[in-house]
């Protein structure tokens, strides 16, 4: 097959790129690096069946050629990242995704929306089921992702019933692992480098709410999953760990297995936005996907913190 892969020099979409090509596909990455890096996908640069196309999804499409396959991923996906790119997020969201939906009703090609956790904001459910339709401040400075993925999900599901697009969806909730940059400001890599570097792990708010953290492996598979497995268009899944646990939990965790001895800091909400509890319910990914998370909090955290370390120590500089 072939395989079209937007947002695929970020984290996560790396890694869906080394899985695609490891099944046998022909996998081209769209990505205008604007959040993605192309360091992520340098050990594939010189594979026969991977090529790289340095194009903006908010722009007309010209990639040529069949596809079978379009995973879209192309989105800030950070705090940091979308805070920075607020416009460009917003119309990824809803303009790149148009194009990528007009694409794949073209090619005739399978489609899969990267949606996320986010578009149920600070749930008053829980845990979240696909059903819930959220409590998201509209208006908000985070609403350009919120509400950005929200449209991206009612387009997807425009083309399925008005135009017979072969379609899914899956919500992502708190992915980590390898890859992820250390400046990307989200729970894992914040802790995981001030651990390693010497600083203070830094808490938002009382460190009482919670989160639940998905090890990047784990979450291919399920996008795999929701993309090939049969009778899903249309379907919503979540896909996330329900291994549920506080921010300080996780704070004080990471430390312990990053051997440091950073003092743990508590600094005031940056957001009012940000979500109390965050967990998801996979019922519906396990009866019909047969997806459910495998590697633990242990492992995924150790070999996180071990490509961190590698990172930082490659970026210091020498005496």
């Amino acid at each position: 097959m072939r395989s079209l892969v937007s947002g695929g020099a970020g984290f996560i979409g790396s890694h869906l790129c080394d899985r695609l090509i490891a099944r046998g596909d022909d996998v081209v990455c769209a990505d205008n690096l604007v959040t993605g890096q192309f360091g992520n996908l340098k050990h594939l640069q010189s594979h026969p069946r991977f090529q790289f196309a340095r194009v903006d999804v908010i722009e007309q499409l010209t990639l040529e050629g069949p596809f079978d396959r379009v995973f879209h991923l192309a989105s800030p996906a950070s705090p940091p990242g979308y805070l920075r790119k607020p416009l460009e997020t917003a119309l990824v969201n809803g303009v790149g995704t148009y194009h990528m939906l007009q694409l794949a009703r073209d090619r005739a090609a399978r489609f899969l929306l990267a949606s996320t956790s986010e578009v149920y904001g600070d749930p008053l459910v829980h845990p979240q089921t696909e059903n819930y339709w959220g409590n998201v401040n509209p208006n908000g400075e985070r609403s350009c992702y919120d509400e950005g993925k929200r449209y991206a999900e009612a387009l997807t599901m425009i083309f399925v019933r008005q135009f017979a697009v072969d379609a899914r969806i899956v919500r992502i909730f708190n992915c980590y692992g390898p890859r992820s940059d250390p400046n990307d400001g989200r729970l894992v890599p914040n802790f995981v480098t001030q651990a390693i570097t010497g600083q203070p792990l830094t808490v938002y708010g009382d460190g009482k709410q919670t989160r639940s953290l998905c090890y990047v492996s784990d979450l291919i598979e399920g996008l795999i999953r929701a993309m090939e497995t049969s009778g899903t268009t249309g379907r919503v899944f979540n896909l996330g760990n329900p291994d549920e646990r506080t921010v300080l939990d996780l704070a004080e965790v990471i430390r312990e297995m990053a051997g440091s001895r950073s003092e743990i800091v508590f600094r005031p909400m940056i957001s009012q936005d940000d979500p109390r509890r965050r967990c998801p319910d996979i019922t519906r990914a396990r009866a019909e996907l047969g997806w459910s998370p495998m590697v633990g909090l242990s492992q995924g955290l150790a070999e996180t913190i071990e490509w961190f370390r590698r990172q930082l120590e490659t970026a210091a500089p020498r005496s």
